[in-house]
């Protein structure tokens, strides 16, 4: 029994994402899939459970009937909703009148015999204590005899711990999302099949990752893509009864990753990038990666490739519908957006009733749709707040009309300049260009900016020193100044200081202060995060960090010794600035207490980062 503040409207909200989405509670699972759903009324219970007469029976009939109050004795006549869904584990791992659902766990065996699975029949309900007080509650019909294989069925303990809680987040919460559920368009146990393989296969990347970015986050992350991608493709293979792997080239392809797996994995394709990555040399030669600027243009036309992909290319976004739907009839495109650009430039909001990447989407799938493409938009299950895509297979219009599509091409990126105040010279994008027209290298977009050849870094790390010491300083002594000295503390305990949002910071700082902060790629928030040793920031509340608490320690170390390679480097914050001074003693803190404390870092120089404090 868990207390929830929401109605049957939250209840019925909630108990949605535990049948379409249990792996969001139930980490073990990767997804579930729905065969059937139907009111089901007692002939058809009779059927199902085989014998009608039985104890079981009775008890199922029972249980499926105790939610329903005697003043509504004929609700009981009337048929249970029901659907039927196959849960998928992950490959390495073993009408509202009534407000209550039921779960019935049928298993088939191997010569396809389906019986009923007596011990692990639940039923969750929301129970009215008046108008304004309602709570979940969990009942099991047989919990002596409840078996778990720790997967498909958890432990009882945590139905009650663990999911009605999630039960009662989602209740109070109770707002469908603005975006498809994940992988959508794919089947489910193909896609956990593949990415288990290709998470296995290439997992040793993250030990030799020679960038400076997070091996962990770019890997999976690129493996997740490349998975959702080949078996897109093997679907598409199976359902045009193609017999050769489709060829691609990555637009924007970045550290190249993506591109090196999908050649792996048999498909013909090539990256470019307007900057080379170290890793590059580590692909060897069958991963074909450029490095060149790529401009809209007719240079920039791929008319024997199938697929073009655009992984979080930025400036790119928009155009790669419109390079896709001029190179060729019948090349496709799969593209996730990332960063918000139009043709030209940064994108405009133009929608406050949406959220802003909700109308991003939108718009790329505007422009998709006026490109001629069947479009359809997916969620992919990545590490990565960014994570909808768009895909467009098919084309919209027969290809004897490809002159008037053009047409409707080229008016429409005209109306976005125009929009936008960029005026457009020449007439690439004001009339219809045929293949015979089209001159080598002619730009379709005037104003279009490729990205800089060297990458301009904007985290905070080139800000002058002195500038995020105040900064740093100003804010900590805020924190600290809001701990009351009359709070019970003995003037002995040392302070932790008090909590503030990341909006309630930037109030304290001037003006010219967050004009700066602007310039950079998250701004304040990535200058207090920079700022570790000093400040812990976590769901958007700004606090000082204790390094006592083996939380905190956590969150920076991620599990390796505090500083790892670079103990007693960097002199201690809070020795010098604290009131009370550091809350470890010399030989407990990594951190230099004095500069007769200092070390030299073991660290390899190219690998370091801009010292935080």
């Amino acid at each position: 029994h868990v207390g929830c503040n929401a109605g049957p409207e939250g209840f019925w909200a909630a108990v949605d994402v535990w049948i379409k989405k249990p792996h969001v509670a139930n980490k073990r699972l990767c997804g579930v899939k729905e065969t059937d759903g139907k009111d089901v009324d007692r002939e058809d219970l009779h059927f199902l459970l085989k014998d009608p007469e039985s104890e079981l029976s009775q008890d199922v009939f029972s249980f499926l009937q105790c939610g329903i109050s005697p003043a509504h004795t004929h609700g009981k006549d009337k048929p249970w909703p029901s659907t039927v869904r196959r849960l998928i584990p992950k490959v390495n791992c073993y009408g509202k009148t009534l407000q209550q659902v039921t779960f019935l766990p049928y298993e088939e065996d191997s010569e396809g015999a389906v019986s009923l699975k007596k011990g692990n029949i639940y039923q969750i309900r929301l129970c009215s204590h008046d108008y304004n007080d309602w709570s979940l509650e969990l009942h099991i019909l047989y919990p002596d005899a409840w078996f778990s294989d720790g997967v498909v069925y958890p432990k009882l303990p945590w139905l009650s711990s663990d999911l009605l809680p999630k039960l009662v987040r989602w209740a109070t919460q109770c707002k469908s999302s603005e975006f498809r559920n994940t992988l959508s368009l794919l089947p489910v146990e193909k896609y956990s099949l593949t990415y288990q393989q290709l998470k296995d296969k290439y997992k040793a990347m993250v030990k030799v990752w020679p960038e400076v970015t997070d091996p962990e986050k770019f890997v999976y992350e690129d493996v997740a893509i490349a998975t959702y991608l080949l078996v897109l493709w093997a679907e598409e293979r199976e359902e045009k009864g193609l017999t050769s792997r489709q060829s691609f080239v990555d637009l924007g392809c970045g550290n190249g990753l993506l591109v090196h797996i999908l050649t792996n994995e048999g498909h013909p394709g090539k990256g470019i990038d307007v900057r080379r990555r170290k890793i590059w040399d580590m692909y060897g030669p069958q991963t074909l990666l450029e490095e060149k600027a790529i401009t809209p243009s007719e240079s920039f036309l791929f008319p024997g490739t199938d697929w073009l992909i655009g992984n979080h290319s930025d400036e790119l976004t928009p155009w790669i519908p419109v390079i896709a739907a001029r190179s060729s009839y019948s090349c496709r495109y799969f593209v996730l957006p990332c960063c918000f650009f139009d043709f030209c430039g940064k994108y405009q909001r133009r929608q406050c009733k949406k959220s802003q990447y909700r109308e991003y989407i939108d718009f790329v799938a505007e422009v998709s749709h006026v490109c001629g493409f069947v479009t359809e938009e997916d969620c992919l299950r990545i590490p990565s707040t960014k994570r909808v895509c768009l895909v467009g297979k098919s084309r919209n219009y027969e290809s004897s009309a490809e002159a008037e599509a053009e047409q409707q091409r080229a008016h429409y990126i005209q109306s976005r300049h125009t929009t936008s105040g960029v005026i457009v010279q020449g007439s690439d994008v004001t009339k219809h260009v045929t293949d015979s027209d089209r001159t080598p290298g002619s730009i379709w977009g005037a104003g279009f900016q490729p990205r800089d050849k060297v990458e301009t870094v904007r985290n905070c790390a080139t800000l002058p020193r002195d500038f995020v010491d105040g900064v740093v300083l100003h804010v900590a002594n805020v924190l600290l100044a809001m701990t009351k000295s009359d709070d019970g503390r003995s003037s002995s305990d040392w302070n932790p200081g008090g909590s503030l949002s990341v909006s309630e910071v930037a109030r304290l700082l001037k003006q010219e202060t967050l004009q700066l902060l602007k310039k950079e790629c998250g701004g304040l928030q990535t200058l207090l995060r920079n700022n570790h040793q000093v400040f812990r920031v976590e769901g958007g509340m700004v606090n000082i960090r204790d390094w006592r608490d083996r939380k905190s320690f956590m969150s920076v170390a991620k599990g390796k010794p505090v500083g790892s390679g670079a103990v007693k480097t960097r002199l201690c914050w809070f020795h010098t600035h604290h009131p009370q001074g550091c809350p470890l003693q010399t030989e407990q803190c990594g951190f230099a207490h004095g500069p007769e404390d200092l070390r030299l870092s073991t660290r390899p120089l190219k690998k370091r980062k801009t010292d935080a404090f």
